[in-house]
C-alpha cells in the first residue's frame, strides 16, 4: 500500500512540528483579546464589537502540476480558496487578502498568469487583494511558491466556533470540485511516477478530461453559499473546510463529540483512480476530501431548511450526524466498509 509518507509528506511529523511552533508562540496571545486560537481553521481577535478573522495558506505542490501543464492561470484561485474557505469556518465574511510570491527567478509571463487566477478568485469571493510581496530567492526557492493571508469580519454574537455542537446535530456536506489543493504529492506519486500515466492521458471513465486537467482543477470557493446561509438566522453550530487530513478536520471544531459520516456521495473519478493504484481507503479518507469540500453542522430542527438553502447555491447532501463518541470520526466509504479515526 502506498502512503502519504511514501510521497514525502509525513502528516504525523507535521503535527509535531506545528505543536512545537504553537508551544513557543502561544504566550503571545496574551498581548491581545483573542477569541479563537490558531488550532481552529481561522484565528479571531476581538476589536471593539467585532472579531477579525485571519488565515494564511498556500497552493502547495499543485504548483508542480501547473508546471507540467505549463498552465498557471488557475492556481491563484486555489490560493484564494484555501484562505477564504478557512475564514468562513468561524462565521466570518472574507474581506481582503495579501499574496506572497517567492520566485527563483522573476518571470513576468508566469506572474501575469498567476495574477489572472488571483483576480478571478477574488471576484468569485468578493474580496479585495490589497497588497502583497514578491521575493526573488534563487538559493531558497525552486521555481516559485505562492501563498496568501486573508482577513474577515464577524459580529461577536455571530461567531461560530463549534463549541455548541452536540449529539444528534446533522452534518451537511458540500461537493468539492475534485482534489482541490491537498494530497497532490501522493496523487503525483501514484499516478505520474515511473511513467504509470502521462499528464495528458484521459481519465479512465472520462475520456474528455485528462489527468493533468483534473489535478489542476481549481479548489471550490464556498463564500457565496455559506454567507447566504449565515444570513438566514439558522442554528448553524459548526463549519469545516475539508482539506489535508480529510474528515479529521471536523475534530478541530469540538473534541468532545464524534462524527458518524454514513451517507457520502460517490467520490469523483480522480479519487477512484488514485485508490486503484494501491492507496488504502484509510489513507484516502485521511489525505483527501473524497468529494466533500466543506461541512456545515446544524441542529436537527434546522437541517432541512439549511439543506434547501444550500441547494439553491451548490450541490449538497446530508452526510451524517454528530454522536457522543468523543473525538472519533467514523466513515462509511464508497466501498461500503467502515473506517474510524
Amino acid at each position: 500500500m502506498v502512503t502519504y509518507s511514501d510521497s514525502g509528506v509525513d502528516i504525523d511529523l507535521e503535527e509535531v512540528t506545528v505543536a512545537k511552533l504553537a508551544e513557543k508562540l502561544k504566550p503571545t496571545l496574551k498581548y491581545r483579546d483573542i477569541i479563537t486560537e490558531s488550532g481552529h481553521f481561522a484565528a479571531l481577535v476581538k476589536i471593539g464589537n467585532r472579531g477579525i478573522a485571519m488565515s494564511t495558506d498556500g497552493v502547495g505542490s499543485k504548483i508542480l502540476v501547473a508546471k507540467m501543464m505549463e498552465k498557471y492561470d488557475t492556481i491563484g484561485i486555489d490560493c484564494i480558496a484555501m484562505v477564504v474557505n478557512d475564514i468562513l469556518c468561524v462565521g466570518a465574511e472574507p474581506i481582503a487578502l495579501v499574496d506572497y510570491l517567492a520566485v527563483e527567478e522573476p518571470n513576468p509571463e508566469i506572474a501575469e498568469e498567476i495574477a489572472e487566477g488571483l483576480a478571478h478568485g477574488a471576484k468569485l469571493s468578493n474580496i479585495a487583494i490589497i497588497g502583497g510581496e514578491t521575493a526573488s530567492l534563487p538559493e531558497v526557492v525552486n521555481d516559485f511558491d505562492l501563498a496568501g493571508t486573508g482577513i474577515g469580519f464577524v459580529d461577536l454574537d455571530k461567531i461560530i466556533t463549534g463549541a455548541d455542537i452536540s449529539d444528534g446535530d446533522i452534518l451537511i456536506g458540500i461537493r468539492s470540485s475534485g482534489i482541490h489543493s491537498n494530497g497532490l504529492s501522493l496523487a503525483r506519486k501514484v499516478l505520474l511516477e515511473n511513467n504509470k500515466f502521462d499528464i495528458n492521458d484521459p481519465l479512465p471513465n472520462d475520456q474528455d478530461t485528462t489527468i493533468g486537467k483534473e489535478l489542476l482543477r481549481p479548489t471550490e470557493l464556498y463564500v457565496k453559499p455559506i454567507i447566504n446561509l449565515l444570513e438566514n438566522n439558522l442554528n448553524i453550530k459548526g463549519l469545516a473546510h475539508i482539506t489535508g487530513g480529510g474528515f479529521n478536520n471536523l475534530k478541530r471544531l469540538n473534541k468532545n463529540v464524534g462524527f458518524d459520516i454514513n451517507n457520502l456521495p460517490e467520490p469523483q473519478e480522480i479519487f477512484k483512480l488514485i485508490y486503484d493504484q494501491g492507496v488504502s481507503l484509510e489513507e484516502m479518507y485521511k489525505v483527501f476530501n473524497m468529494g466533500i469540500g466543506f461541512v456545515v453542522i446544524v441542529s436537527e430542527e434546522d437541517a432541512d431548511k439549511a439543506l434547501d438553502n444550500l441547494k439553491n447555491n451548490c450541490e449538497s447532501y446530508k452526510i451524517g450526524k454528530v454522536t457522543s463518541d468523543s473525538n472519533k470520526v467514523k466513515i462509511t466509504t464508497f466501498k461500503s466498509n467502515e473506517i474510524e479515526y
